[in-house]
């Protein structure tokens, strides 16, 4: 192969890179936070010193938010159901199969294959597969992988509004006051 035809195809390579990573959208401001952190008074800068940490925190709080709030105000709440070794969802209300998370953010091909599996599985046995996401700032391939596999994805203000119906508390005012009253602002 001559030299002007492998640099063609390393040129084309390199095209196609750098247009995705001029339209990838970066947010260098640090007013980027939502009701959680706020609660906390947790701001972008402090997460962005371990992002990772944050992440995997605020996931779990969240996670461990909604499933109490949906167990004290859901006659029909049952908690995470195994089928076979997995256990496809956080919890259940009713008909809904619900999963919770922070913010997606994950581009590995095997947690998209498994938000495609597990939707599929929900849906063959009665259940609507659900996701309550907190966040707006997701990775859109993970969310095209949920809606592949059936999911219903609510993110941000949806995510709220859902909630509200279902439970009949007003999760997000409730941080909101949580935030103006500084019971859970972290010292540094």
């Amino acid at each position: 192969m001559s030299s002007s035809k492998i640099e063609d195809k390393l040129i084309e390579t390199l095209d196609k890179y750098f247009q995705n990573f001029g339209n990838k959208v970066y947010q260098n401001n640090f007013d980027d936070t939502d009701v959680l952190m706020n609660a906390f008074g947790i701001t972008q800068e402090l997460k962005s010193e371990n992002k990772q940490y944050w992440g995997r925190e605020l996931g779990k709080c969240w996670e461990n938010i909604l499933r109490d709030l949906f167990e004290v105000t859901c006659l029909d709440f049952q908690p995470p159901k195994r089928f076979g070794n997995d256990e496809p969802a956080d919890f259940f209300c009713s008909k809904d199969a619900i999963d919770t998370k922070y913010r997606v953010g994950s581009g590995d091909s095997g947690t998209h294959k498994k938000f495609e599996q597990y939707g599929n599985l929900l849906k063959k046995n009665g259940y609507n597969p659900i996701f309550l996401i907190l966040r707006t700032d997701n990775l859109q391939t993970a969310l095209n992988k949920m809606r592949v596999g059936n999911w219903k994805i609510y993110t941000g203000e949806e995510t709220f509004d859902y909630i509200k119906t279902k439970t009949n508390f007003d999760l997000k005012q409730w941080l909101i006051k949580l935030e103006k009253a500084g019971t859970y602002k972290i010292q540094r």
